[in-house]
């Protein structure tokens, strides 16, 4: 069991779940939720129809309805499930992940998502202590395409592209169903590369924030000279982006460039949120526009709860998740990739390049995530959070998912990992010099821990 994670099920299947769990989640999702009907969709792992089954069996088993999208993106469930008022929703990914892995990731009614603390952890507890006991009514599983009216809906997003020249490494993953329909063929230079679902990945692990991962993509975008590239994760919820010249583009900077269209073209004013680990850079940039930057915790189970708390307009994170309030405040990777592909198009053709767009945001040197392998992580964490703060005066601080501490001219997230027993740190400061230092005296600090 252990596969039941903070934001969704999700581990090597075989191995730290089976069908037996997956068809026992069937079983008892409609009760928890409190659904006579429940939306399914699944992507193209190996192992997922095999899950597919024993969800559906499970389902079915408890009396309840199943509607069975077949192949989706993880974002076609959300959009089905808001759209369509179910109290219930599971996809079946591993997202990211290697190909032995497989998950779960569980919605309720208004697409918002099913956490630990939110459902997950009693579904755990349902599954390892309750007796099964059928109903006396089996369920009917009824099939659902809305392939077309979710095409439909992103293509409100789609502005003129014209003399754009973009490449797009879909992972060959879940992007690969609606990308193409979605782009047509409005735009001549469009260059894919690992186009077709094939859940082995061939390729490459359809993680974008490894750097080798993104290589194939930035050789495209310098042999093809475009102007962008877009890379997806396997189920498309998350997008990230290379600039012009091949050069990764931190995912936390693009919540600034959708300001662009959001607070600027639409002339919306207010919420926008951002992760704890997001550039001081951005609320900076955003700010002037009319933006009110929300900082929060990392991971869907939180970030789409809070941003319909704030009714935030839209918001995003370090790890290429961009949420919209069109999207009941959900994430869809294709849908922020064709708002932002517009922004570069129109910029652009005002003869300003990515790279350049992106100059204008950027105003620290960033440390990138570093993890420290660490079994007392709290009080590690306490020990750097007392050092820093009692020898500077800091300017604002958040001690929800670790400790973000901000100071004049610097700031450092600390927060534990979930599943594992790291700490991960990021700084920022005006200055590469200034960031070496700190960096190295949290280094020593951590020394004694590790």
């Amino acid at each position: 069991m252990g596969a039941f994670h903070a934001y969704d099920i999700r581990g090597v299947y075989n191995k730290d779940f089976d069908r037996e769990i997956v068809y026992r989640v069937g079983f008892f999702l409609p009760e928890l939720l409190g659904a006579e009907k429940v939306l399914v969709g699944r992507d193209d792992r190996e192992s997922s129809p095999e899950m597919h089954r024993a969800l559906l069996k499970g389902i079915t088993d408890a009396g309840a309805d199943v509607y069975d999208l077949g192949l989706t993106t993880t974002p076609m469930v959300y959009f089905a499930t808001g759209k369509y008022g179910f109290k219930a929703s599971a996809q079946i990914t591993a997202s990211h992940n290697p190909r032995e892995y497989n998950g779960l990731k569980i919605s309720r009614e208004n697409a918002l998502p099913v956490g630990f603390d939110t459902g997950l952890g009693q579904l755990k507890e349902w599954i390892e202590t309750r007796e099964l006991v059928p109903a006396e009514r089996v369920g009917i599983v009824h099939n659902l395409d809305i392939r077309e009216e979710y095409i439909e809906f992103l293509l409100k997003y789609k502005t003129d592209l014209s003399g754009l020249n973009i490449g797009m490494d879909l992972s060959n993953g879940m992007a690969a169903l609606l990308i193409k329909d979605v782009m047509g063929d409005a735009n001549k230079e469009l260059h894919y590369i690992f186009d077709d679902m094939d859940g082995t990945f061939p390729n490459h692990e359809a993680n974008p924030l490894v750097p080798e991962n993104i290589v194939d993509l930035q050789n495209l975008v310098r042999d093809k000279k475009c102007d962008i590239g877009v890379i997806f994760d396997g189920d498309a919820d998350r997008v990230m982006f290379v600039d012009e010249h091949g050069k990764f583009i931190s995912p936390d900077l693009m919540i600034a460039l959708l300001g662009h269209y959001f607070l600027e073209e639409r002339g919306e004013k207010g919420p926008v949120l951002q992760d704890i680990r997001s550039s001081k850079a951005v609320g900076e940039y955003l700010s002037p526009m009319g933006a009110e930057i929300h900082t929060w915790r990392v991971g869907r189970a939180f970030a789409a709860h809070k941003l319909r708390e704030i009714d935030g307009i839209y918001g995003g994170e370090l790890a290429g998740h961009y949420y919209f309030r069109d999207f009941y405040y959900s994430d869809s990777g294709i849908m922020a990739a064709l708002i932002i592909l517009g922004i570069v198009a129109k910029k652009s053709r005002e003869g300003k390049s990515l790279s350049a767009l992106i100059s204008d945001i950027v105003k620290y040197d960033n440390s990138g995530e570093i993890n420290f392998r660490i079994e007392r992580k709290k009080e590690a964490m306490d020990r750097v959070r007392d050092h820093f703060t009692t020898s500077e005066k800091a300017t604002a601080s958040y001690d929800f998912d670790g400790y973000r501490v901000e100071f004049e001219d610097w700031w450092f997230n600390i927060r534990p990992s979930n599943t594992e027993p790291y700490l991960r740190f990021i700084a920022e400061a005006r200055g590469s010099e200034l960031l070496a230092q700190k960096v190295a005296k949290v280094r020593e600090i951590l020394k004694e821990f590790e």
